[in-house]
């Protein structure tokens, strides 16, 4: 079994859900964690602010990230387990925001054995 890293991309439109509409939301991203973890593929999941910081250079120059104010923000991420990509892929399906043009970018975890 594989790890693999789920990173959720999603256009920020401005407009602000209704309370209604942000319990319909949060109600299929709980029933799809629900649905990844009943099957044993859901490790964890976060998430993610808006805003951020940027570290780069030798210097470790580090500035605000372009989150808020970018078109596409990456909202979140889950760890999940899978075989292999397509498995991964398939694990996917039910993401809540492709309708709202969510898209899920997905990684898999690279395994490193560390010195003890």
């Amino acid at each position: 079994m594989e790890k693999f890293m789920l990173l959720f991309q999603n256009t920020m439109t401005g407009q602000q859900p209704t309370p209604q509409q942000m319990d319909e939301i949060m109600g299929k991203w709980f029933a799809w964690i629900n649905k990844l973890a009943q099957a044993g593929k859901y490790d964890s999941g976060e998430a993610l602010l808006p805003t951020g910081k940027i570290l780069s250079g030798s210097h470790k120059n580090v500035v605000d990230g372009p989150f808020a104010e970018g078109k596409e923000i990456i909202g979140g991420y889950f760890i999940i387990n899978a075989n292999d990509y397509d498995e991964a892929i398939a694990l996917c399906e039910d993401y809540p925001d492709y309708a709202t043009g969510g898209k899920v970018i997905v990684r898999q975890v690279q395994k490193i054995d560390m010195p003890a």
